[in-house]
């Protein structure tokens, strides 16, 4: 008999998105590995059983003091993976919305004091544990929403050491949360006001003052860079990923956002773990992103509110046979902590179906923050998961308001609305 500490039984729908490749590519995308009338059980924080309910009593056994708890008929996914954000900041950008009702650009805000830099001013001032404080805040709206696993960028100090000081708030933030952070660094997020007209300069201090150090203390598993005219040039993005490689570095690319930059191509030819945001690259950038297997990482709630008309190109993204991921892009600028919305967004917006949405926000957003063990329901993965009063799994994606009543991180309860005895 296999011994269990939590059991959960009275599930409709059990999405667990194996077996299969990882990450999912086109029609793969839509397989989530469905069980019906399911059940699983945990011990010591991963899954010993996944399978039908009529199959748990003779193959499980409940330790003595275990939890025994009933889904109520709803249903069961992988903990979400959040697969970019920027949640680690102090302050707001509330002012900035009557700018965008009356139709200014991200750059003409940014004239006027708003934008990546107002955020740089408030991060900066800010203590540690003010930023502990406002963080920990926002990761605790991410678990209550599902997700389980999430990707932290740094970006809004824009001095060496200051950015070094983010990397290393992220370890206490991981333990404060109970969350499985991903940490990455995004020194290359904006040119610091010391550096306009010298964005080489910043460049080459971040390659000598932050990288080695970011290695030998494994301080972060990715290096990212803002690509695009006004940020950092395919060159100066170039250099920085070819000196983070060197040093055993992860890649990623924030890439044709607001033009097409060069950015996707820049991924394609570098290797990089991911490309994101890609709302302006065209056929053949998608083509070399598919042909050099980089994932792509969509945002849908950014591109809902850029106040424009465009829209995350998800469906284009599937269709030229690239693996898709979701994040919610958690910032200043695109304030919402919330996966099951970002999810909701690609379907309705983005166009992909629910199953689609779902596989982007687990298995696929998983592989591009490189946690592979991630994303899935399986025996010997860890028990991160969320239980939906829906009654079935393409209701996430078709509602904008789901919200779990209960999400398990390693087997254990880290936020419930309801649950059952």
């Amino acid at each position: 008999m296999i011994r269990a500490d939590l059991v959960v039984t009275g599930i409709a729908e059990l999405a667990t998105l194996r077996p299969g490749p990882i990450p999912r590519v086109g029609r793969a995308a839509q397989e989530l590995g469905l069980v019906r009338d399911a059940a699983v059980a945990v011990d010591g924080g991963r899954f010993v059983y996944v399978g039908s309910e009529r199959g748990l009593a003779r193959r499980v056994r409940l330790r003595g003091g275990g939890r025994r708890r009933d889904a109520g008929g709803g249903v069961v996914v992988p903990g979400f993976v959040d697969a970019h954000t920027h949640v680690l900041y102090a302050g707001d950008r509330a002012f900035e919305l009557a700018l965008k009702a009356r139709g200014l650009s991200y750059a003409a805000i940014a004239r006027r004091g708003g934008g990546i830099l107002a955020t740089v001013r408030a991060t900066r001032r800010a203590s540690p544990e003010q930023l502990l404080a406002e963080t920990e805040g926002r990761l605790a709206s991410m678990a209550a929403s599902g997700t389980t696993t999430v990707e932290v960028k740094t970006g809004y100090d824009l001095r060496p050491q200051g950015e070094l000081r983010l990397l290393r708030l992220i370890p206490r933030l991981a333990r404060r949360s109970g969350l499985r952070l991903v940490p990455t660094f995004l020194g290359a997020h904006a040119v610091p006001p010391e550096y306009v007209g010298r964005s080489d300069v910043y460049v080459d201090r971040l390659i000598r003052e932050c990288l080695p150090v970011i290695a030998r203390e494994r301080l972060a598993a990715f290096v990212d860079v803002f690509t695009e005219p006004g940020f950092f040039s395919v060159h100066a993005s170039e250099r920085l990923l070819r000196a983070a490689a060197r040093l055993g570095l992860g890649l990623k690319v924030h890439a044709d956002e607001f033009v097409r930059s060069g950015g996707a191509r820049l991924a394609a030819r570098r290797g990089a773990r991911s490309a994101d945001h890609l709302l302006a690259a065209h056929d053949d950038d998608r083509r070399a992103l598919a042909l050099a297997g980089v994932t792509a990482v969509v945002l849908p709630v950014t591109a809902f509110g850029s106040g424009t008309s465009r829209r995350a190109p998800a469906r284009e993204l599937v269709d030229a046979g690239i693996p898709v991921a979701i994040g919610t892009d958690c910032s200043p600028n695109a304030w919402s902590t919330s996966m099951p919305l970002a999810l909701a967004l690609a379907v309705h917006g983005g166009r992909l179906s629910p199953a689609e949405a779902l596989t982007a926000a687990t298995v696929n957003a998983a592989h591009a923050v490189g946690v592979e063990d991630a994303g899935t329901v399986g025996v010997g993965r860890p028990a991160d998961f969320s239980v939906f009063s829906l009654p079935h799994v393409d209701q996430l994606g078709y509602r904008f308001d789901a919200i779990p009543a209960v999400v398990y991180r390693q087997g254990n309860v880290i936020s419930s609305r309801a649950l059952r005895q």
